[in-house]
């Protein structure tokens, strides 16, 4: 085990951080790396990276404020003591590379890294770059990215497009869609499971864990004029799907499936002929890499990363863009769902989407490979 490469991973803050760490860990664990993996005790990463087998080494949250305020004085100091502790994990555990995902944790591990001369890795999920990577890119010997429109590039190293690692289960329902025959088979198995007809047409509509409150609204409003040839898969986030099963007519509860949180969120896409969700980096490249069809709607807030990390989908023909203010009842019934009726323009859409694979994360471990020392 003398001669056994080590890499410390950092990244954390939301699920859309995490997952695509934890798939380059499995990914680079199974190759006989030893994995040290970095993110703070308040971030997702403290329930999902010990969920997943690996240790989490949590290092304070050091936001930078949005306005001046006295804390920003203190900065500097809390930066250089967490990046003296990174520094020491990466000498106790001999790592030979260091991969960032971005957010808050990633800056102190991409100075821990310049400061050890350990080579950085990073990866950028978003079409719009964070701050963290923007910072990083500047001595990173590879920037690789999820979206071929995101502007970032390495400023000395070289930069790639590799995708998003996936996440295990949704890998393995990308690599049978591939399949015709299987993909059939996988769509009837998961309407099976869900009490719903292989005949018809089957929308999902999610709003990611925690819902999207004005998709909920637009479906509870359009429920009465829904069509009778089609059925509905809908997750509304936790906790927030009592309005809607109060509206759902008598006539529609056989073909319309009301779930608050999925844990195999996988066996609803299989399910799915055309899927209405949010944009978010991991979502849209989840979608692409599956083939489906999608109508993104962005959220209305933040910095506009939604609508760019759907650009590259919609530009291909193989997704709709709609604005969240647009996303009403009159949307659902005038748009959506003559989508859903039309096989043909659906597959269209399917066959158009960028082919981006579901190598990522194998694409991230050889580069791990070809970078370290």
């Amino acid at each position: 085990m003398e001669n056994r490469k080590s890499v410390l991973l950092a990244g954390g803050g939301t699920a859309g951080h995490v997952n695509p760490l934890l798939a380059a860990a499995r990914c680079l664990r199974d190759k006989g790396w030893q994995v040290t993996i970095v993110g703070t005790r308040e971030g997702k990463e403290a329930e999902l990276v010990p969920a997943s087998g690996f240790e989490l080494n949590t290092i304070p949250r050091i936001p930078l404020p949005r306005r001046p305020s006295l804390q920003f004085f203190t900065i500097p100091t809390r930066m250089r003591a967490t990046v003296r502790k990174i520094e020491s994990l990466i000498q106790q555990n001999k790592v030979s590379v260091v991969i960032g995902f971005g957010g808050y944790v990633s800056t102190p591990a991409y100075f821990a890294a310049r400061r050890a001369q350990v080579p950085l890795v990073i990866h950028e999920q978003n079409a719009r770059p964070g701050l963290a990577n923007r910072l990083g890119a500047r001595w990173a010997k590879v920037v690789s990215l999820t979206f071929p429109s995101t502007k970032l590039q390495a400023k000395r190293g070289k930069t790639v497009c590799i995708g998003l690692p996936l996440r295990p289960e949704i890998a393995a329902l990308a690599k049978k869609r591939q399949d015709r025959q299987e993909q059939g088979r996988q769509r009837q198995a998961a309407l099976k499971s869900f009490d719903l007809n292989p005949q018809l047409p089957t929308l999902l509509v999610t709003g990611g864990s925690l819902g999207a409150l004005s998709l909920n609204q637009a479906m509870q409003a359009a429920l009465e004029q829904l069509p009778e040839n089609i059925q509905v898969i809908h997750l509304t986030g936790k906790g927030k799907d009592e309005p809607v099963r109060r509206a759902l007519p008598e006539s529609l509860k056989a073909r319309y499936r009301i779930l608050d949180y999925l844990v195999d969120m996988e066996r609803a896409l299989a399910a799915s002929d055309l899927v209405v969700c949010r944009s978010g980096a991991g979502t849209v490249a989840e979608m692409t890499a599956l083939g489906l069809p999608a109508i993104y709607v962005p959220l209305p807030i933040g910095n506009g990363e939604q609508r760019l990390n759907a650009l590259d989908a919609v530009r291909s023909g193989g997704a709709l863009l709609i604005d969240n203010a647009k996303f009403n009842a009159d949307f659902v019934t005038g748009k959506v769902m003559p989508l859903l009726l039309s096989p043909e323009r659906l597959e269209q859409m399917s066959q158009a989407l960028p082919k981006e694979g579901t190598d990522a994360a194998e694409k991230l471990a050889k580069i791990a490979e070809e970078v370290s020392r």
